[in-house]
């Protein structure tokens, strides 16, 4: 079983089209328990199982942490993603317990150095392979707090190889109109195809793409929570249903479906997909060696979407 590897943009840098996202490591309070023992072991199976890019964040609770000691020993076989402009974590501890990632984030420069500090230390490591500014602030915000001179000391400083944007709706736009981020993460799955353009505009600009929401997390069990966009309750199954998805499986579950749909998307560089069970991860791993799904079921997929839900 093998993943593939594609092109992160201008970077240079090949990764596997199957990442991991760690924010299912962050344990209690802002969601389940799992031991340190239990993520170490995950952590590695990651590795082990052909996935080289790990996206996490200051904001995703112990997992930077977690990340730090059980692979800081195999840090050169992965590619190493966190996030910037976090709020400081005596904010974090006022806010709880109404933990949520929309909490105020701060683009200044004090507190992106202070956060990449945090996390170079929790991450046990010199450098972050790429460093995301989170929540997708506006240009005017990202100008106003000067952001992006301080991505590039970072950089200069050697500190961060590249700089991202953690993107959507409305302002993705403008920030890949800036033309100065490598790495973009976009949330899109079949379910949630409204940033579909986007990815190819920022493809076309020469950066990366890292998807988020790619398989469109909790199932049809879960009425398939679309992700990060405003939706109402329910919309992804309605999605699903409208486009009468279920057809055209002929004997494939639902979560490949979803996850082939997503990186058979030619501009897309990786899907970033979390868990914290080690069968939730196998089974991604064998769905992304199988590849993109075959060109006419992907193509009849994207007509009935279009048709369907718009």
């Amino acid at each position: 079983m093998t993943i593939s590897k594609r092109q992160l943009g201008r970077t240079g840098v090949a990764v596997s089209v199957l990442g991991y996202g760690a924010m299912e490591l962050r344990g209690a309070p802002a969601g389940p328990p799992i031991s340190d023992q239990d993520a170490g072991r995950l952590l590695n199976r990651v590795l082990d199982g052909g996935i080289d890019l790990i996206d996490t964040s200051i904001d995703y609770g112990r997992s930077e942490e977690l990340i730090g000691r059980y692979l800081s020993g195999r840090r050169d076989e992965y590619f190493l993603a966190s996030k910037c402009g976090c709020p400081p974590r005596e904010l974090v501890a006022r806010l709880r317990p109404r933990l949520t990632l929309r909490r105020p984030h701060d683009y200044r420069a004090p507190n992106i150095r202070a956060g990449l500090e945090r996390s170079l230390r929790r991450l046990r490591t010199d450098r972050l392979d790429l460093l995301q500014v989170h929540m997708s602030p506006s240009r005017a915000q990202l100008e106003a707090d000067r952001t992006i001179e301080t991505l590039t000391a970072l950089r200069d400083q050697g500190k961060v190889r590249f700089v991202g944007m953690s993107g959507m709706l409305p302002d993705l736009p403008d920030q890949i109109a800036m033309g100065v981020f490598d790495v973009f993460q976009i949330p899109y799955s079949a379910l949630q195809g409204e940033h579909e353009a986007l990815v190819a505009a920022a493809a076309a600009a020469g950066a990366g793409t890292l998807i988020r929401g790619g398989v469109a997390r909790g199932g049809p069990a879960n009425g398939w929570r679309s992700g990060p966009l405003d939706q109402a309750p329910g919309e992804g199954q309605r999605r699903w249903d409208a486009a009468g998805l279920s057809d055209l499986l002929d004997g494939m579950s639902p979560q490949e479906f979803m996850l082939r749909f997503t990186i058979s998307h030619p501009d897309v560089s990786s899907t970033i997909v979390g868990t914290r069970q080690p069968e939730h991860l196998q089974a991604n791993l064998a769905f992304a060696a199988k590849g993109p799904l075959p060109a006419d079921l992907y193509e009849q997929a994207k007509h009935r979407l279009k048709l369907r839900i718009g």
